[in-house]
């Protein structure tokens, strides 16, 4: 569904302003590169706070609060 939204956005801006709708197609690879360390920065941090969680709350679940 998310795919078909893109998809029909892009038509409307490809009929309206079709340089602009060229320059993104051709650019889009590039800001996904760009994107790509953030992400990998995300994952990473996120995973960290469930660790801190899970040890944080060890002792709970030891004495079996729920």
């Amino acid at each position: 569904m998310k795919f078909i939204l893109i998809l029909l956005l892009y038509a409307i801006l490809l009929v309206l302003c079709w340089p602009l709708a060229l320059l993104l197609l051709v650019l889009w690879p590039l800001l996904w590169l760009l994107a790509l360390p953030f992400r990998i920065v995300g994952v990473v941090l996120e995973a960290l706070l469930r660790l801190v969680k899970a040890v944080l709350f060890l002792p709970a679940r030891l004495l079996g609060e729920k």
